[in-house]
Parts: C-alpha cells; sequence; structure tokens
C-alpha cells in the first residue's frame, strides 16, 4: 500500500487514541509507532481494514509504552532520593539495555536518542530539547533509528562512550527537567563504574554527585529558580561533594582528560568555594578552554563567557559572546546578566524579557521575568 495513503489516516488514528485517554504526545509516538509498522508489513499482508490496523497496533504501542514507563518508575522507588555512596550492592538489566540500544548499526546520536525514548522513559519533546533540535527533527531521528534496528540481532553491544552520552542527557534531564531520573542516572553510572575502569566514566560519576550535591537549594519554596550565587551553600550535600572530589581527583591523575572530567572539574572548583565571591573564575576559564578543546561545543563556549565576565570583567565577557550565535539558547540571558554587571541596566532588562520569553521551562521564565521587571523597577524610580 502506498505510503502515502497509509500516513494520510494519521489525524483520523490519533483522534481516537486522545478520546481513549492517551495524551496526545505519548499518542502521537504511538501512532508513528504503528506507521513504521505498517510500512514494514503492509506490503505482504495488507489488512481489509486498514484505519482499524492502526488503531488496534497504535493502542498497542501506547500501552507497551506505559507499562514500560511504570516500570521504570518502580525501578526508581526503590532507589532513595539521595543516593548512597559506594558501588551499587545488585545490578539490573537496565544498564544492558542501555548498552544495547547503542547498538553499532546506529550513530550515536541516533542511538542516544533512541535510548532515551525506549528505556529512559523521556517524551520526543524532551529528547528534542535536550539536543537542541526541532521537536520534528527528532521525531524524525527516532523514526530512524527505529528502522535500522528492526531487522537487526541486539548482540553487539555499543560502546562506552555513547552510554555515557546517554546517562548524562538522562541525569540532565532529571534533574531540571520534569522527569526525575538523577538517581536513577547515578546508579546506573555507579554500576558502570564498578564494573569498568574508564576515567570517563568516574568523570561523569563525579560529575553528577557534584551538581546533584546542590539539588536541595536549586529551587525557593514556592519552586522558583534560585541561581548558583544565591544558593545557601550550607545546605550543599558535603558527602556527595567529598566523594565526588575524590573520584575525581583519581580519575584525572590517569592523565586521560575527557570532558566528563573537566566539567567535573568546573563543578568541584564552584563546590570549594565557601561563597560565591572566593570562586576561582580563572581556574574555571581554563577548565572551560580545556573542554572547548575537547568538545568545540557552542554551548561550553557560552558558560566561558559568563566564566570571562566574572574573571576579567562584563566587557571581557561580551566580547567572548559576541563571537557566538545569537541564537544558542540563553544567550540572551548571559548577554543580560553581563550588560547588567557592566551598568547598561537598560538594555539588560530587554535582554531578560526577550530571554523569559525564550526560556525552555517555567521556573527559568518566572526568574528571567522577575529580572526583567526588577531592572525595570529600578529604573522607574
Amino acid at each position: 500500500m502506498d505510503e502515502a495513503l497509509i500516513r494520510s489516516l494519521t489525524p483520523g488514528v490519533l483522534g481516537i487514541l486522545v478520546r481513549r485517554g492517551a495524551d496526545f504526545a505519548a499518542a502521537e509516538d504511538a501512532v508513528q509507532d504503528a506507521l513504521i509498522e505498517a510500512i514494514r508489513a503492509w506490503p505482504a499482508d495488507p489488512p481489509r481494514d486498514a484505519k482499524g490496523w492502526l488503531v488496534t497496533v497504535a493502542w498497542r504501542k501506547f500501552l507497551d509504552v506505559r507499562r514500560a514507563e511504570a516500570a521504570r518508575r518502580r525501578r526508581e522507588d526503590i532507589v532513595d532520593e539521595e543516593p548512597t555512596p559506594g558501588p551499587a550492592a545488585s545490578v539490573d538489566d537496565t544498564l544492558q539495555l542501555y548498552f544495547l540500544c547503542a547498538h553499532p548499526s546506529l550513530t550515536p546520536s541516533s542511538a542516544a536518542a533512541l535510548t532515551l525514548r525506549a528505556v529512559g522513559g523521556l517524551t520526543t519533546r524532551q529528547i528534542a530539547q535536550a539536543y537542541l533540535v526541532p521537536e520534528a527533527t527528532m521525531a524524525q531521528r527516532i523514526s530512524r533509528a527505529k528502522r535500522t534496528v528492526s531487522g537487526v540481532r541486539f548482540d553487539q553491544p555499543g560502546d562506552v562512550a555513547t552510554v555515557l552520552r546517554v546517562l548524562y542527557l538522562v541525569f540532565n534531564e532529571g534533574y531540571s527537567g520534569d522527569v526525575d531520573l538523577a538517581a536513577e542516572a547515578i546508579r546506573l553510572t555507579r554500576q558502570l563504574a564498578a564494573a569498568i575502569d574508564h576515567p570517563e566514566v568516574a568523570g561523569l560519576l563525579a560529575l553528577m554527585l557534584l551538581h546533584h550535591a546542590r539539588r536541595a537549594t536549586r529551587t525557593a519554596p514556592d519552586g522558583g529558580l534560585v541561581p548558583l550565587a544565591e544558593q545557601d551553600r550550607s545546605r550543599w550535600d558535603t558527602k556527595a561533594i567529598a566523594e565526588g572530589v575524590e573520584i575525581l581527583q583519581a580519575a584525572l591523575a590517569l592523565d586521560r582528560l575527557g570532558e566528563f572530567q573537566a566539567q567535573a572539574a568546573i563543578a568541584a572548583l564552584h563546590a570549594d568555594a565557601p561563597t560565591a565571591g572566593e570562586t576561582d573564575w580563572v581556574q574555571i576559564v581554563e577548565w572551560y578552554d580545556e573542554l572547548a578543546g575537547l568538545t568545540d561545543s557552542p554551548i561550553v563556549r557560552l558558560n566561558r563567557a559568563v566564566a570571562v565576565g566574572e574573571a576579567d570583567g562584563p566587557r571581557a565577557g561580551l566580547a567572548a559572546l559576541a563571537e557566538l550565535d545569537g541564537s544558542l539558547p540563553r544567550h540572551a540571558a548571559v548577554a543580560a546578566y553581563l550588560h547588567e554587571r557592566d551598568g547598561d541596566l537598560a538594555t539588560a532588562a530587554r535582554l531578560y524579557a526577550e530571554a523569559a520569553h525564550k526560556a525552555a521551562n517555567l521556573a527559568e521564565r518566572d526568574y528571567l521575568t522577575r529580572q526583567a521587571a526588577r531592572l525595570n523597577t529600578g529604573r522607574a524610580r
């Protein structure tokens, strides 16, 4: 059957799933999976009722995902919210699934996206935000990955680098998004660190612990965002910080620097400062230089501009920022902060408002809106 005809049935099938109780995003994913199955199966065995076939398969796919998410939540429930130090006491099959989804027939980016969707339980929208691409682009990438592995045996596990990338993305989504996966990511990374001696595995575990140590102070009682400089450092988890620093030092001693070790070193310098004003920004800039050399990431260079602004003054930070694409996420927020530091309050207020409009989540949007309002109020007096 013609692929265009199959896809023409999509709106009706999607509507039926939503009326049955599926949320729209989950229904879209389920219908997409059903379409892929139809394209594969129908040429050899076309159904008599095409729409009925799609509804049945899509609903089954939706239920399978719900059951998988329920199983994942049950796994998370057995783990304390604050991960305990030391090697994991037991091993389940989740980490093995991560390796299997990182199949050699897939590119690393496709493998990571597929794993986040199939095992991590993230939606296509959340994965797209993590990769800084449009949702439609990510949906196509995941679909291609599914088609690629649909006819292969999962007996060739993927490489460690891809699995680390996936674990890092899962941790970040759990740390800052609306799905709490941070503890699960730490648990799996502990298992991996106990199983193999790899400096980047250790670097990732150290990075997770150092960030997780600050978790209780990242939001106010009303849910508002609390920037690093304003967090109550007496409430940081000193045991997690000490463990993270110890793991990082052991990894750095191997002299095989990787991006997760460099990121962990930056996090350790923040954790080591008794107050925000005592932060060693010069050394942080040096680590960002190392990290930029390893990744050539525009986000790394954006964060480096902030560090340069702290170490060498806001105008130096603005000069570093001027070299970057203005469409980068949080570019406007960084520019607003540096302009405020430089005394240009009118420009800062305008940029804070612009950044609020582009914010990826409600907490960030509210914080940036308050910053713009604060400056506008101060200028009006």
